[in-house]
């Protein structure tokens, strides 16, 4: 909800837009029909009830989506305070609180730090905002992330999710976040012999042309235009970072999606001091602003595509100064190994 913040973060390139029509195409299923009634994602005890209840106030919503949401906006922080001012474990801006927050307990009140009013507050206006971009063409549950990080009046400018970076990861993130379903073929964290082989691939790839956009689960290939600074990868044949992640993982046998964003919602944080060969290496200052992704080695060292004009290599996890989050992959299996 820090529409300020996305505001500023200005028109994206080309790749960006492509990312939009693509998550936008998805459909046009609401978000309690794509996404299920059923709680799976990981919330604090304290708040599991709060999020059942207000994941079904409306049908456009649901509580792994309502859960996804405040995954993201706050950790389930409810003292949580952003630079732009928002506050709470649902991050409300004082004004949108103001028209939007409500009593959620009944004790008189309406506290946007206090999460039994919080948290119903934003299962209300997400379903406000959703019947605000009802007719904005494209993927409705898109529709309305966007809505909530970056205001209606954006997504209706733009006919669907605004040309901002923030606001771009911010539904990526959530939406890979909510459809995480435990059980099945799905949630399944990396075996130490995937992460093995996730590494062996890696290695066998050491000196490949980073290429912006480049990289599938069949190995390297030629990529998109352009990097925030320009560069293009449509005439280099390589990986990026998320390109180099998701062939190594898809040899291990485990499915992870494209981006940095969608990676890191897709995995599981380790604590620190427990990483272990294997797991993804994350670099930005927000889940909704992961810029960076490489595989851990061990020894402080990972293996990463760093960046236009270089090749994949080995780097010092602390190459970047603002690493954020260590995780292990857990998606669906594609194969045995």
């Amino acid at each position: 909800m820090r529409a300020s913040t996305a505001v500023t973060a200005g028109a994206l390139a080309t790749a960006a837009v492509i990312a939009s029509a693509l998550v936008q195409s998805a459909g046009d299923n609401p978000a309690g029909a794509a996404l299920g009634a059923a709680l799976s994602v990981s919330v604090p005890a304290e708040y599991k009830t709060l999020i059942e209840d207000a994941g079904n106030t409306c049908p456009e919503i649901s509580p792994n989506l309502l859960a996804a949401l405040l995954t993201q906006e706050s950790g389930f922080d409810p003292t949580a305070k952003s630079p732009v001012g928002a506050q709470g474990i649902a991050q409300f801006m004082p004004s949108t609180w103001e028209s939007h927050g409500i009593d959620g307990n009944h004790d008189g009140k309406r506290d946007a730090k206090d999460p039994e009013d919080a948290i119903p507050s934003a299962a209300k206006y997400l379903c406000t905002i959703a019947d605000d971009v009802k007719d904005v063409p494209g993927n409705k549950q898109s529709n309305m992330l966007a809505a909530y990080n970056a205001g209606s009046g954006a997504v209706r400018k733009y006919g669907g999710i605004p040309p901002y970076q923030e606001t771009q990861n911010y539904v990526r993130s959530i939406t890979a976040l909510a459809g995480n379903q435990s059980g099945g073929t799905t949630g399944k964290i990396a075996t130490s012999a995937q992460a093995a082989a996730a590494i062996g691939a890696a290695k066998k790839v050491i000196g490949t042309p980073y290429s912006w956009g480049g990289g599938n689960t069949s190995g390297p290939s030629t990529g998109i235009c352009c990097s925030p600074k320009g560069r293009s990868g449509t005439q280099i044949t390589g990986f990026d970072c998320s390109g180099l992640t998701l062939y190594a993982y898809a040899k291990a046998g485990i499915d992870l999606p494209r981006t940095a964003a969608q990676q890191y919602a897709a995995s599981e944080p380790v604590k620190p001091g427990e990483t272990r060969p294997g797991d993804l290496v994350f670099y930005g200052d927000s889940p909704t602003s992961i810029h960076h992704v490489g595989i851990s080695i061990g020894g402080g060292w990972m293996i990463d595509a760093p960046r236009p004009g270089t090749k994949v290599r080995y780097s010092p996890m602390d190459s970047m100064t603002d690493l954020y989050a260590v995780a292990r992959p857990k998606s669906r299996l594609n194969k045995e190994i």
